[in-house]
């Protein structure tokens, strides 16, 4: 292990220098969706809102238990003795509003988990979570909205919602039509690397090229939303950490960040609260994983994130102007005011 972890610090220094060269060339200032544009000189933090039962970190938060009957209700149950998860949407909204006070720029709602094992749900269901979260959200606040989804119909009624993001986990490979829906729509899109599917991609995962599978693959992401008319300065790219991975290759990713941010596109990264850092942390439960978080996302600016997918924003957002401050990126106004008052 120690040979291994000085072969990651000598990829970790190669990766934040190509960041800093992708940066200073530009190619990844911005962000164009459809409400306007984000500035990305310095590092943006998305919350997280999953209005899931099973979701692998906060299922079930936003969630009530009970008969929801009828004829199954919003979520096609079969009848009244049906025991089923109904979301809390005044709650998972004051979250979202809180999230936003606390720091975060973009709030990333899904209605569907893709922790391993995950089972499916239906279209229906996941909008009939997700939409009135969104519009509660847009009601009371202008911060952008993003859809986490792969199914197409779900990101066209979200983004009418008030949406302006998709966050597709399968990289734009499960549904023909997200890149169709994110040209005509003008959302920005998030394609995220995964091996297999939820249901099996940490049986065993492996990989000949770590690196090189990643970046084709979000290559072929990145060819169809620009086929499909998606403006190069509307796509973003996530190497899914946990999605189909092992420890070493996570860690592997974060390590060579830069080469990915090589790319010339904006990258998100989500490490918050993932069994990789349980794991590291000698068993750590999911709830007490906010210092392996911020340890990683920290390490994942400094390689070359954007973007940083965290549950618990407040803690990110100050990690990411400690970060920025010593990287020399824009800081925060909120720093700013923290520092000239």
């Amino acid at each position: 292990m120690k040979a291994r972890s000085g072969a990651g610090v000598t990829a970790g220094a190669r990766s934040g220098q190509a960041a800093a060269e992708t940066l200073s060339a530009g190619k990844t200032s911005r962000l164009r969706f459809k409400d306007g544009v984000l500035d990305l000189s310095r590092t943006r933090i998305m919350g997280v809102i999953n209005l899931t039962p099973d979701s692998f970190s906060d299922g079930g938060k936003f969630n009530t238990v009970g008969r929801f009957g009828g004829k199954g209700g919003r979520f096609g149950g079969g009848g009244t003795d049906d025991i089923s998860f109904r979301p809390d949407y005044p709650k998972a909204i004051e979250a979202a509003l809180r999230m936003a006070e606390d720091g975060a720029d973009i709030i990333d709602v899904g209605g569907e988990s893709t922790r391993p094992g995950a089972a499916a749900v239906s279209h229906e269901e996941e909008t009939a979570r997700c939409l009135p979260v969104i519009e509660g959200i847009r009601k009371h606040s202008g911060i952008p909205v993003s859809i986490d989804t792969f199914k197409s119909a779900t990101a066209r009624a979200a983004i009418k919602a008030g949406a302006s993001m998709i966050n597709d986990t399968t990289g734009l490979m499960f549904d023909p039509a997200m890149a169709e829906v994110a040209a005509k729509t003008g959302a920005a899109v998030v394609i995220m690397h995964i091996k297999g599917t939820p249901a099996d991609m940490q049986a065993d995962p492996q990989y000949t090229d770590l690196l090189g599978e990643v970046k084709e693959y979000l290559k072929a992401g990145i060819d169809k939303a620009l086929g499909a008319g998606v403006p190069a300065d509307s796509i973003l790219i996530d190497p899914g950490i946990g999605f189909g991975k092992t420890l070493e290759h996570n860690l592997e990713l974060i390590a060579r960040l830069g080469e990915l941010a090589g790319l010339g596109y904006p990258v998100v990264l989500g490490v918050s609260r993932k069994a990789f850092i349980g794991k590291l942390t000698g068993g750590a439960p999911v709830f007490d994983r906010l210092e392996g978080t911020i340890s990683a996302s920290v390490l994942g600016i400094a390689n070359g994130a954007n973007i940083i997918r965290v549950h618990d924003v407040k803690a990110a957002r100050r990690a990411a102007d400690v970060a920025d401050a010593i990287l020399n990126k824009k800081l925060s106004s909120r720093a700013q005011r923290r520092i000239h008052s």
